[in-house]
Order: C-alpha cells, then structure tokens, then sequence
C-alpha cells in the first residue's frame, strides 16, 4: 500500500486506472481507510457569487459570455447576501462554503475588497471558506488568506495535452502558477479537473500526473463528470458511464492518499448505489444544495437520506487543517498593488469553440 509520493508517471496511473475493477477497488478502500475515517464525507456548499459574463472559452463552461446558453448574469452579491446564504448551508450540515465568481482572474478594487470581507464573514461563523476566483498574484493569495481563507480552488481541468482542445484564452502553465501562488500562502490547494469532454484515458492519466507530482500535494481534489450544457461546444457530449466515475475517484484515492477526494459536477445522473462505491473507493467530500454554481445538483435532504442509508457522518469543519485566524482589513500587512499581470493568451483556435460562439451569434 503506497505511502505519499511525488514520482507519479503516466504509465504508473494508467496501471492502477486498468486494473480488474474488484482489485482496484480493494487497494483504493484500503489505502482510504489507512488516511481517512471511511464513515465520513465533508459536505460542502458552492456559491455563485457572481455569475456569468465570463470572457474565457472553457469549452464545457455556460458562463462564457460568448456561448449563447440560459444562464441569467449576476452581479457580484453583497457580504449580507452571502453570510445569509452561508447559515442557511450551515444549517443543512454544509461544514464549507466555496464562493465563485466568474472572473478570468482576480482585479484588486472593490470588488475584490468585498470577496475579501465576505471571506472574514464566513470564517466567523466557524466554517471553512472556498474561493474559485480565476487566476490570482501572490499578493492576492496573501490578502486572502489575511482574511481567514481556507481553500482556493484553482482546477487543472484535464491533461496538459489535452487542455489546448478546451480553452484557448489562458495557458496550462497559468492554472500551475497560481497554484503556485497559493502555495506561498498558509491557503489550502484545491484542484481536480473533468472528466468526460472527449478526452483519452491516458489524459485522465495525464491530469492525475500533473496534480499527483505537486508538492505538496492539493488537500483537495474534485472530480466532476461532464454536465453537457446546451449552448456550450459540450453540448453533445454523451455522458461517462459511472464506472468510469468510479476509476477515476479510486484512482485518484491511490496516488493521492491524504487528499479529500470532491464527488463534484455530475451527480445527478449518478445512482445511490453508484456514489455509495465513489465513497467506498474513496471519495469523501459532496457539494449539496440544488445547484454547482449553474449546473444541477441533487436536493440536500437527498443527500442526508442517502448519508442516513450508508451510515455516513457529514465531517465537522477544520478537521484536516487548523481555522486560520482573520486580520480585519485596517490591520492588513498586505495591501492592493494594482497589479496588472500578463496572464498569458495562447492565441490558437478551438473549432468546437468557434462554431458555439458563431451559434451565438446567430441566436441573438
């Protein structure tokens, strides 16, 4: 039974992803069981703090401004919007609240002096705080986790190779720097990617490789399954089988032993008897609430029927990691730079991309 390591090679992954399926299970349910409490699963709610409007072109995304799809564009919501929607998550068992803007990266100014004191907010009720922001600077990252951030999440989304057919206007190394920011921080790593937008095995592989060599490793890996949203270029991709789920969640649980594997995006086509052999093969962190910023997600008193089913225990907050302690803004060491980056565009074509956005344009 492997013990963490950093030298993780393609053709090691795809071994353990291949083998008899009885076999596989058993080795990522023991290795789970030596780091993990196998009755536990963190529950985690996602919030859409400003939705939509999103100038990338993630192929699989319905925030990009340039697919024509139903998502309804918000503004960023106010800190007593979010501390109300944050008790209401807490009230249903949520131990997380990850907070989303569709930003291609973090613009110091008021908005971002506002996701900072939502942070300080959410924090003090005692809960772990999430930020999926885009692309942020060390100084970023260090105001954030100024104001008692816990996790960033920042995912690879699939393989290096694998990545130039799915978004065009950023970089793979992008994705690898900001977690490199992150990490000059005390903030957690959370990064996974999607599985089921066309991709070969070998990239699944390729991903795996790509987080599994971090080091540290992320705390926090999710895995999604494609949810195929019309008006994206995605939109007829047929969806993975759950076995394919299943690989990828206990595959994941081997390399990465410490990590919290996410069931994330996609468990609404996913049986109860299907997630019950996620959890058993690893998984052991769900995100409840109705949606995933915008696409959909089953009811929480679904998920704690099915928690009371399998004698599951939704995990209580700072388990793995200590709660960071908040710095009121006044008493921040770190102040705005107004950094402008260079974050890279690529400059290629996506021909998928391309005729979504076409599409859009004939459709408004």
């Amino acid at each position: 039974m492997s013990e963490v390591k950093h030298n993780w090679t393609k053709e090691a992954i795809l071994d353990i992803y291949n083998k008899p399926l009885m076999e596989l299970l058993y080795e990522a349910a023991t290795v789970h069981r030596k780091f993990h409490d196998p009755n536990t699963v963190q529950v985690s709610t996602l919030l859409s703090i400003k939705t939509g409007g999103c100038p990338e072109d993630c192929g699989y995304c319905p925030q990009a401004a340039r697919y024509h799809t139903d998502v309804e564009g918000n503004d960023l919501m106010s800190v007593q919007q979010v501390k109300a929607q944050a008790l209401r998550a807490k009230s249903s068992g949520s131990s997380r609240v990850c907070m989303g803007a569709a930003w291609r990266n973090v613009k110091d100014g008021p908005e971002f002096d506002n996701v900072l004191e939502m942070v300080r907010t959410i924090n003090k009720l005692d809960m772990e705080v999430c930020c999926t922001l885009g692309m942020i600077t060390e100084n970023q990252a260090q105001r954030l986790a100024e104001a008692g951030l816990y996790a960033y999440n920042h995912n690879l989304d699939t393989s290096e190779d694998y990545y130039k057919d799915v978004i065009s206007t950023r970089a793979f190394k992008d994705r690898l720097d900001t977690i490199g920011n992150v990490r000059k921080s005390n903030v957690t790593v959370c990064s996974g990617g999607i599985i089921g937008m066309g991709e070969k095995i070998e990239d699944r592989a390729g991903m795996l490789v790509a987080l599994a060599t971090l080091d540290p490793q992320p705390e926090s890996v999710p895995i999604n399954a494609l949810v195929a949203v019309k008006g994206t270029p995605m939109e007829d991709i047929e969806p993975i089988s759950i076995w394919e789920m299943i690989r990828m969640v206990a595959t994941t649980r081997i390399v990465m032993p410490e990590t919290q594997v996410r069931l994330s995006a996609g468990r609404t086509e996913m049986s109860r008897e299907g997630q019950a052999m996620c959890f058993f093969a690893g998984a052991n962190s769900i995100f409840a609430g109705d949606k995933l910023l915008t696409t959909p997600n089953p009811d929480v008193n679904q998920d704690m029927e099915m928690f009371k089913l399998l004698g599951l225990n939704p995990q209580k907050p700072f388990t793995k990691v200590a709660q960071p302690k908040t710095v009121e803004a006044q008493d921040s060491q770190f102040q705005t730079l107004g950094e402008k980056p260079k974050w890279s565009r690529p400059g290629h074509t996506i021909d998928r991309n391309e005729s979504a956005k076409q599409k859009a344009k004939l459709s408004e």
